[in-house]
């Protein structure tokens, strides 16, 4: 138990090390949250796979024993942005297709899990929830090199309770850390409230807390079903960046849900499908819409210009496969409509979070009795969204913003027990 301790410790200090490397693909929040839910396209709200299932569905953790993960994936996105036509404004762009910088990421992950007893369980979960980043080394808004990075870690602590034999709930007390940090966006002073708060200040860091709720339940021995919902992660504003964002610098992370069943048609053989949303929109930095707010209100006002995003709805599914006692396949797919309107692509060259399919595979191998192996591979693929420059002359510029991922990810799991 002492070497546990001694693991637990070693990866909560990488994990904080390196948590400012998260980066994600459903709008920004991630496909998936454990190997084993990675491996199926991020389904699995009717299922218990890992002690990463906090960030999907609290409930599961009722159905999983002592246990604890460990892992870490790299990640690898491509985003780049294309202007066509020449500026005919001080607002205008430089013609010509400019690529981000800081393709390669490592994003470790942590989770555990006790039995207390016959019904209820207590754990807890480490992981990079979701984030942007741009680095692009073009002056792209005359204002010196341009990019953002944010990067947001939840510490999920989880008590599980089971209702009957195969019903259980969930519910996890989030506790949020982001780090943000904006570079030449000195442009835009003319129209912010606090111009020495608006850009080129370094690394910003806020905290906050919110609560996520889930069910999981068996109705037959071949039909499970599954729901979670997280309130808004209320988060202190970034007060380095009180002149960029809405309502003085507040960054608050945005009510999620998600509904899944997994269907069993054999022994061997699982099939999940779930439908997450996530309300980007009723976050007024991230919802408010670049026009008409830019002309009625200065940046870092409760009505100011923000990405414009839309709420994000994605269809996930999933198989599990296990041909061999100890060996377990996994493949998925999802797709989400983008939320980024091609009116808004002027502001989300920053956070050109476009993309719309993933496609996944994953297994897991069993050594010994209580030692399991897993890897997961994603490919999110090539995407992208065209919109006029907002603050151009009509039919001036066109700007087009397009993304593509792959993610390669590795745990090691470890039951407790029998």
């Amino acid at each position: 138990m002492r070497r546990t301790a001694c693991l637990f410790l070693l990866a909560t200090a990488l994990l904080v090390i390196l948590a400012p490397a998260a980066f994600a693909t459903n709008g920004y929040f991630a496909h998936g949250y454990g190997t084993q839910y990675k491996g199926m396209a991020g389904a699995g709200a009717a299922l218990a796979l890992s002690t990463l299932g906090p960030a999907t569905n609290p409930a599961s953790m009722a159905f999983l024993g002592t246990r604890f993960d460990l892992g870490c994936a790299l990640f690898n996105p491509v985003r780049d942005y294309t202007v066509l036509g020449a500026p005919s404004v001080p607002a205008g762009l430089v013609a010509g297709k400019v690529e981000s910088g800081s393709d390669n990421f490592v994003i470790p992950h942590l989770g555990a899990n006790w039995q207390l007893g016959a019904s209820t369980t207590l754990g807890f979960a480490f992981y990079g929830n979701c984030g942007m980043n741009t680095d692009y080394s073009a002056s792209t808004y005359h204002a010196g090199p341009t990019g953002i990075n944010l990067s947001q870690m939840f510490f999920a602590p989880t008590f599980a309770y089971k209702l009957a034999e195969r019903h259980a709930v969930g519910v996890t007390p989030i506790l949020a850390y982001q780090r943000f940090e904006a570079r030449g966006l000195r442009s835009f002073a003319l129209v912010a409230r606090d111009p020495m708060h608006l850009s080129d200040n370094g690394t910003s860091s806020s905290y906050g807390a919110g609560v996520r709720f889930g069910y999981l339940g068996d109705f037959e021995p071949w039909l499970s079903v599954g729901a979670a919902l997280q309130t808004r992660v209320w988060m202190t504003p970034f007060d380095e960046y009180k002149g960029l964002f809405a309502q003085r610098g507040d960054f608050d992370v945005p009510t999620n849900f998600v509904i899944g069943i997994a269907l069993k048609p054999f022994a061997t053989l699982d099939l999940a499908a779930d439908v997450q949303q996530v309300r980007y929109s009723h976050v007024k930095a991230v919802g408010n819409k670049l026009l008409p707010n830019l002309e009625q209100a200065l940046l870092g006002d409760e009505y100011a210009a923000g990405f414009g995003w839309r709420d994000m709805t994605t269809y996930k599914f999933g198989v599990q496969w296990r041909p061999l006692r100890r060996l377990t396949w996994r493949a998925g797919y999802s797709y989400g409509k983008q939320p980024i309107p091609n009116s808004e692509v002027l502001f989300n060259i920053l956070a050109p979070g476009v993309i719309q399919q993933h496609a996944t595979m994953g297994l897991s191998k069993t050594c010994g009795r209580s030692t399991e192996v897993s890897v997961a591979c994603m490919r999110a693929f090539s995407n992208d969204v065209t919109g006029p420059n907002a603050l151009e002359d009509p039919g001036q510029q066109e700007i087009t913003l397009r993304m593509d991922e792959w993610e390669y990810e590795l745990s090691l799991g470890y039951k407790f027990g029998k």
